[in-house]
């Protein structure tokens, strides 16, 4: 995910620090030499990764917008000047404004924020922003939560001593709160020093920058890959205590199943898959920058001469349109597929399906799903000209139904006129009668409407009243019948009042002369 880095510039960052040796430091020098060690660090390990660089003060500006060239990012913090007072709300609207203008409201993005723990002083500083948070219109609303997904990391070039001599922390930690709770903020362990720094942030690579590797397996085949960007545990809604579900790092490979098949099913999030070369060097932190690419490239050529389980997965699923379903966890899928970027690049993705024994319901179970061979035929046929998906469910689905809706009163009133009009009509429309009686008791009972069954029951009792001496007897007998039977229902205590129970027409003496007349 994208990654915006805000640096402060205010006159507070310009504070001496005292550190061995004769060199004179200030606090931005020692953010800069933090902000190094991860820009050299996403360089080796996040090369992917697109970044932007903020500076601000009381106001803000964009100085390196977003990139993949570390070594302009790298350059353009030894070029910073000094500012004035720090005005941290105008930095954090800049940073919607440029994430929301490149990435859209989407796209999850990390924000690393660079301060000193100094809230500023007066109007636009942190602590006026926050006690005016309640009484602002939306016109003029606080940019926090953010607009997109998102993580704010806040790295205080303070130790936890110093910002608690003060509110500094207190208004840091609101700034996490409003951001729904997701960041962190991070602060000096001991005195102030270029030691002490760099732990800081490798506190924050470890939490945010280290790369997800996993070892991906197909029957006795298998290749180490890395996954971009890192996935998130997920957390699933239903469960009374929820625990985040972390994929596993060996990503083992069930089975195959065409394009066509899976069709285009909804997923948590994509990902790339790459192949790591066995023989690349250089611990987690990585070499850093350097101009001389030559041993590199070397690498990479050797590499690249080496057979790969995950080159040839990819070419596979590419000519033969198929996809691998994946297996993440205990219950948890995926599947790799090949993505075209261009007619001539392509990449081999995975996307993750949410946690469960049945994802995609067209497919059904994933653990009852097998190879061809045991089946009795050959579920696509001799000529690959069918398939077994989709499955048919065992139960209709709703959207497939005629399903009654009263959003309106006139539509309830046209559902009772078509009862008592059929009812008029006796014994010719009895089935029609009774289909639409019985669609008006289920809709009803499913509303808990219970009142209109007793309401209905006394219309056809008028009903059977008001019938004319040339009547066929037939229709006194059902009209009775139906509405003691919606009486019964609007009880709620009979087995009648079931909702898949039908009412049945009455079987009389007359029922059958009157079908016969029919």
């Amino acid at each position: 995910m994208p990654t915006v880095v805000v640096m402060d510039v205010s006159l507070s960052m310009t504070r001496p620090v005292a550190v061995e040796g004769s060199e004179e430091y200030q606090r931005k020098h020692l953010a800069a030499h933090g902000l190094t060690m991860l820009f050299e660090h996403m360089a080796t390990n996040y090369k992917l990764e697109f970044t932007a660089l903020v500076v601000f003060s009381s106001l803000w500006e964009l100085m390196v917008p977003f990139t993949r060239d570390y070594n302009t990012l790298q350059e353009a913090l030894s070029n910073m000047d000094d500012y004035d007072k720090t005005c941290l709300e105008s930095a954090l609207l800049g940073v919607c404004n440029i994430v929301q203008q490149e990435w859209g409201a989407a796209i999850p993005c990390q924000v690393v924020l660079v301060t000193d723990g100094c809230l500023g002083i007066g109007r636009g500083s942190l602590r006026h922003s926050l006690a005016t948070h309640s009484q602002r219109s939306d016109s003029n609303r606080f940019p926090l939560p953010f607009p997109f997904p998102s993580k704010l990391y806040v790295m205080c070039m303070a130790n936890l001593e110093e910002l608690q001599s003060t509110d500094s922390l207190d208004c840091l930690e609101r700034l996490i709160d409003l951001n729904n709770g997701e960041g962190q903020i991070f602060t000096i362990d001991g005195p102030l020093c270029l030691k002490n720094v760099q732990s800081m942030f490798g506190k924050l690579i470890d939490l945010a920058y280290t790369p997800f590797h996993a070892v991906l397996k197909c029957g006795h085949l298998t290749s180490d890959v890395q996954v971009f960007p890192r996935p998130e545990p997920f957390i699933i809604d239903e469960e009374i205590d929820p625990i985040p579900k972390a994929i596993n790092t060996d990503l083992e490979i069930v089975g195959f199943v065409d394009i066509a098949d899976i069709s285009s099913p909804p997923v948590l999030s994509r990902h790339l898959v790459l192949p790591i070369a066995l023989n690349r060097e250089g611990d987690e932190v990585g070499p850093g920058i350097t101009d001389d690419t030559e041993d590199e490239n070397s690498a990479n050529q050797i590499a690249g001469k080496i057979p790969n389980f995950c080159v040839l997965l990819h070419g596979s699923l590419k000519v033969e349109g198929m996809v691998a379903v994946v297996q993440l966890g205990p219950e948890w899928y995926g599947m790799l597929y090949s993505q075209a970027d261009s007619k001539k690049k392509s990449n081999l993705m995975m996307s993750l399906f949410e946690p469960g024994p049945e994802p995609l319901p067209w497919l059904g179970k994933m653990a009852q799903l097998g190879p061809i061979s045991d089946a009795k035929e050959n579920p696509y046929g001799e000529d690959d000209n069918k398939s077994p998906f989709p499955l048919q469910p065992k139960n209709k689905r709703s959207y497939a139904q005629n399903v009654t809706v009263w959003i309106k009163p006139s539509g309830l009133q046209t559902d009772v006129q078509k009862i008592l009009r059929n009812a008029r009509k006796l014994p010719e429309k009895t089935q029609t009668f009774y289909k639409e009686l019985n669609r008006l008791r289920k809709a009803a009972l499913a509303f808990g409407f219970l009142e209109l069954l007793k309401g209905v029951a006394d219309m056809l009792e008028r009903e059977c009243t008001l019938l004319p001496d040339t009547a066929h007897p037939d229709a006194t007998f059902q009209l009775t019948h139906a509405a003691q039977q919606l009486k019964v229902a609007s009880t709620g205590a009979s087995e009648y009042a079931a909702y898949d129970h039908n009412i049945a027409p009455l079987q009389t003496d007359f029922s059958g002369s009157s079908t016969e007349r029919m």
